[in-house]
């Protein structure tokens, strides 16, 4: 059953969904409560830093933002920006000192076997110093000092390859050095309670040798040095370990796949790879990737607001041809040649001299300090408690030893050994503070995202912001692209109408005449940006390009077209590149015989408004009556109610003497787009993607609605999403369907949102139509996943709670507007994500509910033993080797659980839900209550129930103390098999795929094994004998049984936490809060 059919429930769902419905989530009450980090202020983040009971800062923050180095970033952009500035301010001055002296400049230097040297191709691009260039030859003869083919691009042979990057670099530039493993060693040892134990420990060690000897008085303090070393290694081991993958995962994003061409193909390299001389094709969204001049170009525009700080879109043409790397193709399309890569562009600069800081806090990570913190605050209190009643005790005289005997005495104890009592009073009092403070807690979030990142690559998702990774656990709805993403973008044109006749091209060519396909060959030639390769040598012809554009050239193939003769019989006086807000693109060509044909392709039904007339089958230009009209219009119907996608192409007569003569005119120019002739209308067939309508009825099951927003035709839409399974034969399609245009031109905010809540399908949108679909969901309480691969999806990207970029399609501007890339443009992989996301939550799910059980038990039992006997069972060192297994170990079991299809089952998260459920709370109290029982019984009365009154009461103690702390840690072993599977009875299942958690488990057994039986004079253990290691593992294993009836106890809907937060007591502590917050922030 689909949990989608409406919205998230309206009356909670801002609460318990995490949708804040100004968008904004600095009103919320809590300083731990940042749902949406994305636009969250730097205030906002320093406050919960500020906030967050924290003993080691550097280790708790650091894969989260550096806010200081942010601030320092910005400042070194501002000197950078400013000092490429000053450059080409010098410049102008010494150019124009130059013109008045009459001033030759010097010959190029050369590099290598190249006549030009790299300082003169720096100041060529880096000083925009366009003078020089004229003085070079232009770009023609820059090419040719490069030895480089304006046309066909470098040879591309690794020998030329090699020679340019010996001559003129290499794209890469220098990156600071990654933390090293010593650097993680040194902030694993700035944990404050490590530091205070290391002392406690070095006091013990120096009064136990002076008191007892150096042989048998350095085990006390040598222990617990050994023990805290090793949490301080393992640490740092854990964490350096995290760091690599976050560092390989850095390196994937930042590589880049450019198109150059070279010996005459249009290849793809790693940016890389690209070398100085390179001739690179740009289109609208993609990034410039190193500095260059513009070969040629249409309507190309920059935005260079990368490089200098200013939101402005700089116009590129034959007089401002210089190009910078870092910036964004806003417009137009061009080809440039490569003059200066790496360190010797002015984005290499610059990244060069700032540390790339990719940190930032997540969610979850901001969720669970608040939980540490509180936590902390209880272990704290109840540390201190332990400290003052030890304390007392012992200066009071009521502390006995084993014999009986009085430790202290009042004028009669010497000094040292008092003080040592009172260290190892301390020392224990400070382990509580260990166990009982949850660093691991917001780590965890952090050790879980790096797993879930690393194998999220392997399911074809690249994640660029952590808390995307959690987000989309809680997505309630997707709106995706069609084309590439529910179908496999494997196009071909299958059905044409020309003529008034109807032609089946599944194979053959089609039967056209001469002059309509001379026409429609001119057309299809001059109007795209994708090419057509040759070999010389014979073989297949290359087709590049977008999907739509290899169809349309292939087809053009099947009609008899010569790319390369064809694009050289005309010559292009302007283009206007296809535009997803017109739907449409065009281009002027000139003819031999000075004629002007103006061609246009696009979305057919908008190419066919704008035709008057079409070619009949006699070859003659005839005008469009209601009768021909209403035959295309049904041709159109006919090919988008089979799933084509339909695609027209006109052409217009026009007089040269019409056409604007000077450059920036010709520039402005606007093409006239009506009074058309229809040539042809194709039907292009993507079929759907095999897996994809599983994939839906996935993602219903779950509760996501799934809805589908794309620029075709609604009826060539409506029938890829009943292929699919987004709309369902019996359903009502008027509700669900829309047309892009009626639903932006709905004024009401509230009408639009319940509209939008009914759509499943738009079709003929535009970006901004995708972007006010996102913002009415999102007002409605949704959290919405959207995909998108063009530039002018980029807002609906960044405004979207999880925005996903196509990898194949897409450009480098939804990219770097997005949280999520998907590789394989695969709609499945979506749903993958999804999954992935829910699975990250339910980790650190099943990690606090295992922490707080052994938070809670090992609190109660010391502090109830040292409160009443003035002895704790679990000494320093015990409880440092149970933080290890709690902290580190515990977190790396549990926190890379694979995801599992039961995650599906169930609706989405909730982003403001308890991190801590009500069935959280029964399995752990269940779990915590029976530790405590039987740990304190055998405290208590363990000399009699072990049959150790005839034993020496010092080896009874120790048989006793060894027992209670070898129970425990295996109690901890079989709870953490409980804590897998929190709502599910079968909690061995999947437990043999996840071999990390099985060899956790083995090394943890190992390890207590050996502690309890060969290091006893470390542990202050004793050596069990078979009959109490079968009472431990017997007490241990009846969790297992314990946590299966737990499970058939029902909880309450209602949050616990809400009861709480409901009595009066809550609310007048609050009260008290809320005023002091607002006095302080009064004063500030």
């Amino acid at each position: 059953m689909s949990h989608s059919t409406g919205s998230p429930n309206q009356k909670n769902y801002d609460e318990e969904a995490g949708i804040n419905r100004s968008g904004d989530d600095e009103d919320c009450s809590s300083v731990f409560d940042i749902t949406r980090t994305k636009n969250a202020s730097v205030e906002r983040l320093r406050r919960w830093r500020q906030a967050a009971l924290v003993l080691n800062a550097s280790r708790r923050f650091r894969y989260t933002l550096d806010l200081k180095k942010e601030e320092e970033k910005k400042k070194t952009l501002s000197k950078i920006r400013a000092h490429a500035e000053v450059i080409r301010a010098a410049f102008l001055f010494q150019k124009s000192i130059t013109q008045e002296n009459g001033i030759v400049p010097p010959k190029p230097s050369s590099a290598g076997e190249f006549p030009i040297g790299q300082e003169e191709l720096a100041s060529i691009s880096r000083d925009h110093n366009f003078t020089t260039l004229q003085q070079y030859g232009g770009v023609k003869g820059l090419g040719g000092l490069l030895k480089t083919s304006l046309e066909k691009g470098i040879p591309g042979s690794d020998d030329d390859l090699l020679k340019r990057k010996t001559a003129y670099g290499s794209n890469t530039y220098p990156r600071k050095k990654p933390r090293s493993f010593w650097r993680f060693l040194w902030e694993a040892c700035q944990d404050l309670t490590l530091i205070i134990l290391m002392v406690a420990a070095v006091a013990s060690l120096a009064l136990g040798i002076k008191t007892e000897g150096i042989k048998e008085g350095w085990y006390d303090g040598g222990s617990i040095a050994f023990a805290v070393l090793l949490v301080i290694v393992v640490t740092a081991i854990s964490d350096y370990k995290q760091s690599l993958q976050f560092q390989n995962l850095n390196e994937e994003k930042r590589n880049i796949q450019i198109e150059v061409v070279r010996g005459g193909r249009r290849v793809e390299v790693s940016i890389y790879d690209l070398v100085v001389g390179d001739v690179i094709p740009l289109n609208i969204g993609d990034q410039v990737p190193a500095d260059g001049v513009l070969i040629t170009g249409h309507s190309l525009s920059i935005d260079e607001s990368s490089m200098t700080g200013e939101s402005k879109i700089v116009r590129k043409d034959s007089k401002e041809p210089f190009l910078m790397s870092g910036c964004k193709v806003a417009d137009g399309n061009g080809i440039m040649l490569v003059t200066s890569v790496g360190i010797n562009t002015e984005w290499g600069l610059l990244m060069a001299s700032i540390s790339e800081d990719t940190g930032e806090e997540t969610p979850l990570q901001v969720r669970l300090n608040g939980v540490a913190t509180f936590i902390g605050i209880v272990g704290l209190t109840v540390a201190f408690l332990v400290l003052c009643v030890l304390l007392v005790r012992y200066f009071t005289g009521h502390t006995t030893n084993a014999d009986g005997t009085t430790q202290f005495v009042a004028g009669k104890t010497k000094f040292g050994k008092a003080i040592d009592g009172a260290i190892k009073i301390v020392t224990i009092a400070v382990t509580i503070v260990v166990v009982a403070v949850p660093e691991g807690l917001p780590l965890a979030v952090t050790l879980t995202l790096a797993y879930s990142m690393r194998k999220m690559m392997a399911d074809k998702a690249l994640v660029r912001r952590l808390s995307a990774c959690e987000t989309m656990g809680s997505a309630t709805t997707i709106c995706s692209d069609k084309t590439g993403t529910l179908t496999l973008n494997q196009m071909a044109v299958v059905e044409s109408c020309a003529c008034l006749k109807k032609v089946n091209n599944s194979d053959g060519k089609p039967d056209l005449s001469p002059k309509i396909s001379s026409l429609i060959i001119e057309g299809i030639a001059q109007n795209t940006t994708g090419n057509v390769y040759v070999p010389e040598t014979g073989g297949d012809v290359e087709v590049t390009g977008s999907p739509t554009e290899k169809a349309i050239l292939q087809w053009a193939l099947k009609l008899g077209m010569n790319f390369e003769a064809t694009r050289s019989q005309s010559s292009i006086l302007h283009v206007f590149p296809f535009n997803s807000e017109k739907k449409r693109g065009g281009v002027a060509v000139k003819l031999p015989n000075n004629k002007v044909h103006i061609h246009w392709k696009g979305a057919a039904e908008i190419i066919l408004a704008s035709c008057t007339r079409y070619i009949d089958n006699n070859d003659q230009v005839a005008a469009m009556d209601d009768d021909k009209l209403m035959f295309f219009r049904k041709s159109i119907e006919d090919m988008a109610g089979r799933s084509l996608r339909c695609v027209a192409i006109a052409y217009l007569p026009y007089e040269l003497e019409n056409v604007p003569a000077g450059e920036q005119q010709l520039a402005d120019w606007a093409m006239p787009a009506d009074d058309l002739v229809l040539l042809a209308i194709v039907g292009i067939k993507d079929p759907c993607r095999p897996g994809v309508a599983d994939a839906v009825r996935l993602c219903q099951k779950a509760g996501v609605k799934v809805r589908m927003v794309t620029g075709d035709n609604v009826q060539t839409a409506k029938a890829i999403a009943l292929e699919c399974g987004i709309l369902r034969t019996d359903s009502d399609l008027s509700e669900h369907l829309i047309e892009g245009k009626d639903f932006r031109e709905l004024s009401d905010d509230r009408l639009r949102e319940e509209v939008a809540e009914k759509i499943s399908v738009m079709g003929r949108s535009s970006p901004n139509d995708k972007l006010l679909l996102v913002q009415a969901l999102r007002r409605r309480g949704h959290v919405v996943a959207v995909t998108g691969d063009g530039t002018n999806d980029a807002p609906a990207l960044h405004e979207a709670d999880i925005g996903l970029a196509m990898g194949i399609q897409g450009t480098e501007v939804a990219k770097e507007s997005s949280d999520i890339i998907i590789l394989d443009d695969n709609f499945a992989s979506v749903v993958k994500v999804v999954r992935w996301g829910r699975s990250v939550y339910a980790n650190i799910q099943k990690f606090i509910q295992f922490q707080l059980t052994v938070n809670v038990a090992a609190l109660v039992i010391n502090v109830v033993a040292a409160i009443s006997s003035g002895e704790v069972p679990l000494n320093a060192v015990q409880l440092l080797w149970v933080n290890l297994i709690m902290d580190t170990l515990g977190a790396l079991a549990l926190a890379t659980e694979p995801p599992t299809n039961h995650l599906m089952d169930r609706p989405p998260v909730g982003r403001r839900e308890p991190l801590i459920t009500n069935i959280m709370w029964r399995n752990l109290l269940i779990q915590a209550i029976y530790q405590i029982t039987v740990l304190l019984i055998f405290n208590f009365r363990g000399k009699s129930i072990l049959n150790l009154k005839h034993d020496s009461t010092d080896h009874a103690d120790k048989v006793k103390n060894t027992l209670i702390f070898n129970t425990f840690v295996l109690c901890q072993i079989f709870n953490e098999f409980n804590a897998r599977k929190p709502d599910e009875f079968n909690i061995f299942k999947g437990i043999t795929k996840n071999y990390l958690f099985m060899g956790i488990i083995a090394v943890t057994l190992v390890l207590q094994i050996l502690i309890v039986e060969f290091l006893g004079k470390f542990t202050t253990t004793v050596r069990l004998n078979w009959k109490h290691w079968l009472i431990s593992v017997v007490i241990a294993f009846i969790s297992w049984p314990l946590a299966v009836v737990g499970k058939f106890i029902p909880v309450p809907e209602t949050p616990f936490h809400r009861y709480f937060t409901r009595s009066p007591l809550f609310k007048f502590i609050t009260r008290i809060f809320r005023r002091r917050k607002e006095r302080t922030e009064a004063c500030q």
